[in-house]
């Protein structure tokens, strides 16, 4: 099969819709729409168009305008604090939005991608591998809304592909919307940044999940998959990796358990996802390693202290190793650093 064109990306001012569009609309010119927030003005650019996805109405003057034959759905708010502080808010754009697009797509043959997260899950267990089996019980407003989507996708377009993502790994437009851009914006100002020793995640770089869509949009693949990738991190050791590949003051890290954090918002534990299932569709492994070279997986607690001789951290070095993947280099077109 191949991809049924045109395409259209929700929610591009995500880490994995911006990546996404870029990718799509290179190799496929002026067949590839992405939609972004009305209020996200700073957001511009070719076959980027400001739809709410609240708005039922606009959302359907597009479809009619573009009839869309394939949808990525990355629209949500993903904000953990925004989430809790306005749980309505939360509800309208990350389970009525979703309703809408369902309720437009009714009675077509549009192939659909539901992007979710591993946060449909608590992680606390401790133990991680989850399984797509597995049952979700989310700790945040966040994560039940995800979960209520998974739900509505599963019950009403039986044949879409929901895809858990964890932690999406490369650029943003605006330079602070991925987990990379707030550990950096800190070291680089020189502020103490504080991550937790057990909330483990399977981060994937972007340029992996573009050609993961891919393939599967060009698949009939129903139902439920885990996209994370093949390393197990904490966050802590996330910070780690940032700190010491960009060459920043190691001083600056701080670890704590997720217990010694705020009540506001309530932290996930160990919800690495096993992704084998989606290896087994695809007969591929879609996802390397982040990082992809291992040298720079931590080790222990004080690794981001060791530099050694030779070893040139700097932000240069952090774009081309912890944004982009130097293993798929060839053919990616990424967007431009904010």
């Amino acid at each position: 099969m191949s991809i049924g064109l045109p395409l259209l990306i929700t929610g591009v001012p995500g880490v994995p819709g911006y990546n996404a569009l870029f990718h799509f609309r290179h190799k496929f010119p002026q067949q590839v729409v992405g939609i972004r927030p009305t209020d996200n003005w700073r957001l511009e650019g070719e076959q980027i168009i400001p739809c709410d996805m609240e708005d039922v109405d606009s959302l359907k003057r597009l479809f009619d305008e573009y009839q869309f034959k394939s949808v990525l759905h990355c629209a949500g708010s993903c904000a953990l604090k925004s989430c809790e502080l306005d749980p309505t808010m939360a509800w309208r754009i990350n389970l009525e939005g979703t309703r809408n697009l369902l309720h437009i797509l009714e009675g077509t043959d549009t192939r659909l991608i539901h992007l979710s997260i591993d946060l449909v899950f608590s992680g606390e267990s401790g133990e991680g591998s989850m399984l797509e089996t597995d049952s979700t019980d989310p700790v945040t407003v966040y994560g039940k809304t995800m979960a209520a989507a998974e739900s509505l996708v599963s019950l009403i377009r039986p044949d879409a592909t929901i895809l858990r993502i964890s932690l999406p790994m490369g650029v943003s437009f605006n330079g602070h919307a991925g987990a990379i851009d707030w550990i950096q914006s800190r070291f680089k100002k020189n502020r103490p940044a504080t991550l937790y020793f057990d909330e483990v995640r399977t981060p994937t770089y972007t340029d992996c999940m573009n050609l993961a869509f891919e393939e599967i949009l060009s698949r009939d693949m129903p139902g439920i998959f885990h996209a994370g990738g093949p390393i197990r991190l904490s966050l802590y050791e996330i910070a780690q990796i940032v700190n010491r590949v960009g060459g920043y003051d190691p001083e600056l890290l701080m670890g704590c358990m997720r217990i010694e954090a705020g009540p506001i918002p309530p932290r996930a534990g160990n919800v690495a996802m096993n992704s084998e299932k989606l290896s087994d569709h695809l007969g591929f492994g879609p996802f390397h390693g982040w990082p992809f070279d291992e040298r720079y997986v931590p080790t222990h607690r004080e690794w981001h202290y060791e530099r050694p001789a030779g070893e040139s951290g700097n932000p240069e070095l952090l774009k081309r190793i912890l944004y982009c993947n130097p293993l798929r280099d060839e053919g990616i077109i990424r967007p431009p650093f904010p």
